[in-house]
């Protein structure tokens, strides 16, 4: 009888440390039983592999290291990111292109999202060329089809500038194929056709490197197809403010410049590894993270 008694003391002891062990594996908020809660300190961010948002992505991601958070970043397409959040896959996200650029996203999924934050103004997508390109406006491609190939040079298919330059196809009666990429394939294109002096119409985005890079315009677009310059938000799972209400007021406050975001996007572009561009621009920026972090 003791023998059973201890056994069955063993394998109950054994059971205990098993749910110790599962529940510390948890990253959960739960009720404390008063006006406090303990809230997880792991995050997940979703983002778009654009260049901008691989950069705003990384500095976000630092920061919140820097605030104590486990922190890992998931890149998906723009589809699987809304769906993402609205699904409660990712805590929250600073790639959302609004109103226009992510506008069919916005209208299926945003009722399911939190709008947080806008973190980057004035932002302007469309057709650019090299500024040697003889032409000025979307309406004289046809023309000149030869000399561009009969190739708009795109990113990837998931991409609201990619379904904004659909639109402009058909709404200007466009005899071109979109080629779809991804952003390091684009700008590898137009890196080459420049150097080349050859002629080349890609679908590109401001803020971006190329532009510092290289002697670049907009294409005039008189039917107003990609609209007027759109806005950079971060949005966020819904809940996520009562759950995790630090975290929330930390990306709440994250908010930057055109120089801010084209200094790390400069040292991307120039081949330096992704956490790296950001600590650097961390690092020579210790007020503005501060200033996030809510230590000022």
């Amino acid at each position: 009888m003791k023998r059973k008694i201890k056994a069955l003391s063993v394998f109950l002891v054994f059971i205990f440390l098993i749910m110790i062990s599962g529940c510390t594996d948890q990253d959960t908020t739960r009720d404390t039983g008063t006006d406090e809660t303990i809230t997880t300190k792991k995050v997940n961010i979703g983002y778009v592999p654009w260049d901008g948002e691989i950069a705003s992505t990384n500095v976000i991601k630092l920061v919140l290291e820097e605030a104590g958070y486990d922190v890992e970043i998931i890149a998906v397409d723009a589809g699987a990111l809304y769906q993402g959040l609205a699904d409660e896959q990712f805590d929250f996200t600073t790639s959302a292109w609004l109103p226009l650029t992510h506008k069919s996203y916005w209208e299926r999924y945003g009722k399911k999202i939190d709008s947080v934050a806008v973190n980057l103004e004035d932002c302007s997508i469309g057709l650019v060329v090299p500024t040697y390109v003889t032409i000025d406006s979307i309406e004289e491609l046809n023309a000149n089809k030869d000399k561009f190939k009969g190739n708009i040079i795109g990113i990837d298919p998931g991409a609201g500038i990619m379904q904004a330059t659909e639109t402009a196809i058909d709404e200007y009666g466009l005899d071109y194929e979109l080629v779809a990429s991804s952003s390091a394939g684009m700008a590898s294109e137009l890196k080459s056709s420049i150097m080349n002096e050859k002629w080349i119409v890609v679908t590109l985005w401001s803020p971006h490197w190329a532009f510092n890079s290289f002697d670049l315009k907009y294409l005039d677009d008189p039917q107003e197809v990609y609209g007027e310059a759109d806005h950079v938000e971060t949005l966020a799972r819904v809940g996520l403010e009562k759950e995790n209400p630090e975290l929330y007021q930390i990306i709440s406050r994250f908010s930057w410049t055109h120089e801010d975001i084209q200094s790390v996007m400069a040292d991307l572009a120039d081949g330096m590894y992704e956490e790296d561009a950001a600590k650097k621009w961390v690092e020579n920026n210790p007020d503005k993270v501060h200033e996030w972090i809510g230590e000022n």
